[in-house]
């Protein structure tokens, strides 16, 4: 089982849409993938047509965990409208931020209610917060790579260096975790910004760099209101080509 974060120290910049539609496209190569949204805004679990207050979720299993009880996240696992399986969020996910500050191994609760589904799935994607709080640590620290999307604009790309010096950090608890590449979204190669981002990533970060961008696409966001992954909603669409052409590559980097 390959866990990956979907992290970036910006919001905005595509991260649950590519959770969520990278996970779709798994699906569609036959792999098995969890989707664990761990953002307090539950923005995956929305855009996934699933009430944020279900009885069983992230957050009732993480305290547990806290509480020194055994969590379920099995038992928290629903399956989507495009059956996609997710662990969804809860607005208490906030509560739980601030309570895993006091709690002993705090970095390695989500490591610890994963152990259990080592054999169920090829894949765990995690949808960050974002910013570098306890949750976003406990899903780096479970973690075997993290996929950063960024949009190819200036305070994005700023963003990055940032990030990377916080992923250092963390490497010293969970010394496995690596890079697996840097996606640029919302990208329109009609716009000179644009370009001229992608040509600087290119020389900073070399093949960390996905070759594959997602261009801007009206379906993408349209096929979030009805609570579906792109290829569900429009597969013929520029988002789902992007998509699709994200996945072989993702295959193809691990």
């Amino acid at each position: 089982m390959q866990i990956i974060s979907i992290a970036a120290q910006k919001g905005g910049v595509g991260k649950t849409t590519t959770a969520i539609n990278l996970a779709a496209g798994l699906q569609q190569k036959g792999k098995t993938v969890l989707l664990v949204d761990a953002d307090p805004q539950g923005s995956m679990t929305a855009a996934l047509g699933v009430n944020s207050e279900t009885a069983i979720n992230l957050f009732t299993e993480l305290a547990k965990e806290i509480k020194g009880e055994d969590g379920n996240i099995e038992a928290a696992t629903l399956t989507t409208a495009s059956g996609l399986q997710l662990v969804p969020a809860s607005a208490d996910l906030a509560w739980a931020e601030t309570e895993l500050i006091s709690v002993f191994g705090r970095e390695q609760i989500f490591t610890w209610l994963l152990e259990k589904m080592t054999m169920q799935y090829d894949f765990v994607l995690f949808d960050c917060h974002p910013s570098v709080g306890m949750l976003t640590v406990n899903a780096l620290v479970a973690s075997n790579y993290i996929l950063m999307p960024l949009q190819a604009e200036f305070l994005p790309h700023k963003a990055v260096n940032i990030f990377m010096q916080q992923i250092t950090s963390i490497k010293k608890i969970n010394k496995r975790l690596e890079l697996l590449g840097i996606l640029l979204t919302k990208y329109d190669d009609r716009k000179t910004m644009n370009k001229q981002v992608k040509m600087q990533m290119e020389q900073e970060f070399g093949n960390k760099l996905f070759t594959t961008t997602i261009r801007n696409n009206i379906q993408l966001a349209k096929a979030q209101e009805a609570g579906v992954d792109i290829f569900s909603f429009d597969k013929h669409s520029h988002g789902a080509e992007d998509y699709e052409s994200l996945t072989d590559e993702f295959l193809k980097k691990l």
